[in-house]
């Protein structure tokens, strides 16, 4: 069940281009039958986030109490799946990435969207739209580089192979999956075939000695000492780097950027289910949306959502770009990513 069927040129293009009226705020909606609502997140800047664009300003005022849950993608996913049979669920929203919420509504854990209960849905562009979840926002892989030693923006991910680039070049750990797909689509892979990325990038590991970070706070520190002038990531976090006065910019690679998407979902046995949906509503309004945008560098996914031109300038994508997004096929990132991650540890990182 991959996502690229779905997702048009087309579509996409329509649908970030609409213009639409400010939807609604929850006003006139009948109150909750309950008064809190847990949100299981990762915690750090996106849950102050939300804390700042979506709970104080949208669920405070309907007197719903929001409770975190935080912790990594994997311990979340664990607790989900062991409550999954419960009568009550370990969380109510869940905040987890496009590859997470597939994974888990194929495992029957989560609720299908019910729109009538989202009002606010119905601005979302049409090619994010999935049965099982909101996308709440969005980036996509690029190429970030420090221009003050690499003057010219990098046009390929065969950029990073380059010799000049011995000992400059850096990875994140943990984006092993969005590392060997970059690498297999330089090297005669595909979105369903990452397997020639494994001896594009055991080539990488000759000639450059690539320094693989423990996080993305690592990897930053490691662009802001200029001990490493070129990585891989995601667009978003590279202009919240620029933001923090780390030297970096940019570029979207001539073989196509991938998107992510940060989604919002429901546990099917959610023991807060209506103020879940209220939750789900407030946080696609559109000024939740551009909260997100101007702090986090991530793209709104509803249509009434308005970014100021300089702030689209600095993390969207050009038609061209979109039109030449690379899509994961969810179900075969699914299905490789344990035996993705034991190459990565074994061979690569040894």
């Amino acid at each position: 069940m991959g996502f690229s069927g779905n997702w048009t040129r087309r579509g996409f293009m329509a649908g970030a281009a609409a213009a639409g009226v400010v939807a609604g705020t929850g006003r006139g909606m009948a109150a909750p039958a309950c008064s809190q609502v847990v949100v299981g997140t990762w915690g750090g800047d996106y849950q102050k986030l939300l804390t700042v664009n979506v709970e104080k300003p949208l669920m405070d005022p309907r007197r719903i109490e929001t409770i975190h849950d935080v912790g990594t993608s994997a311990a979340r996913k664990t607790k989900l799946l062991a409550a999954r049979n419960a009568r009550r669920g370990a969380m109510d929203v869940i905040c987890l990435s496009d590859l997470d919420t597939f994974e888990l509504n194929e495992a029957g854990v989560l609720a299908p969207i019910d729109v009538a209960k989202v009002p606010s849905h119905a601005n979302v562009l049409k090619p994010l739209v999935r049965p099982f979840a909101i996308a709440h926002i969005y980036s996509a892989k690029v190429i970030v580089y420090n221009p003050n030693r690499i003057k010219a923006a990098p046009q390929s991910f065969a950029d990073l192979w380059d010799p000049k680039y011995k000992g400059r070049v850096g990875l994140m750990d943990g984006h092993y999956v969005q590392n060997i797909e970059s690498a297999a689509l330089i090297n005669g892979g595909s979105m369903t075939d990452y397997e020639p990325g494994k001896t594009k990038l055991m080539e990488l590991k000759t000639l450059v000695e690539p320094k693989v970070y423990p996080s993305n706070e690592a990897l930053a520190a490691g662009l802001k000492s200029e001990e490493i002038w070129i990585t891989l990531m995601f667009k978003a976090r590279g202009f919240m780097w620029k933001k923090a006065g780390i030297p970096c910019e940019c570029a979207t690679p001539k073989e196509g950027a991938t998107p992510y998407i940060s989604d919002m979902a429901i546990a099917r046995n959610a023991e807060n289910a209506d103020c879940a949906w209220a939750y789900l509503e407030a946080m696609l309004q559109p000024q939740a949306q551009v909260g997100f945008a101007d702090l986090m560098g991530y793209l709104p996914t509803v249509t009434n959502a308005r970014l100021p031109a300089d702030l689209q300038k600095e993390i969207g994508f050009t038609e061209a770009e979109i039109a030449n997004f690379r899509i994961p096929d969810y179900g075969y990132v699914a299905k490789s990513g344990a035996p993705l991650l034991e190459w990565w540890n074994k061979s690569f990182k040894a």
